[in-house]
């Protein structure tokens, strides 16, 4: 059992847990902005145009039975408005999603370019840096050979 509880602790330490913990947060409130946008602002604003409230949308598969102005059953309705309404936050939290990966996969692109272009740069620098090296190895290789030859030459300089 210890096992286990140190298997979770090790889960949860991890932080991607912690990360999907915030985003379910992050979605939950979320959502409930986009309910509020379309409930409170975008259905309203359809319904004063088409002159019916789109979430009150429905079709009576059975009337209410009612008894002495008291409704004994209820109606049964299949309440297509309610269904619309679900449809335009979805498409609302779907666009914004898409968008958020989109500016996502852009930066993550753009740093792997910026990750490139220096992995670059350094490898010219290597590269010329040993070019440097050889250059200078062959120089002094040239001039201790110059120096070799004066002197079996007999050739001394003052």
């Amino acid at each position: 059992m210890k096992k286990f509880f140190n298997e979770f602790k090790a889960f949860l330490n991890r932080g991607n847990a912690f990360e999907m913990a915030i985003g379910i947060i992050m979605g939950a409130s979320f959502k409930t902005i986009v309910s509020s946008l379309v409930d409170d602002i975008i259905m309203p604003l359809i319904s004063s145009i088409g002159g019916v409230n789109i979430k009150d949308l429905s079709i009576v598969l059975k009337e209410a039975v009612i008894e002495n102005d008291v409704v004994v059953k209820a109606a049964v309705t299949l309440n297509y408005g309610s269904f619309i309404q679900a449809i335009i936050d979805f498409l609302i939290i779907a666009f914004t999603i898409f968008i958020i990966v989109k500016a996502m996969n852009k930066f993550n692109a753009n740093v792997e370019k910026m990750r490139q272009k220096l992995l670059k740069e350094q490898k010219e620098k290597e590269e010329q840096a040993k070019i440097e090296e050889i250059q200078h190895k062959e120089t002094i290789e040239d001039i201790l050979k110059d120096i070799r030859e004066e002197l079996k030459n007999g050739k001394t300089t003052s």
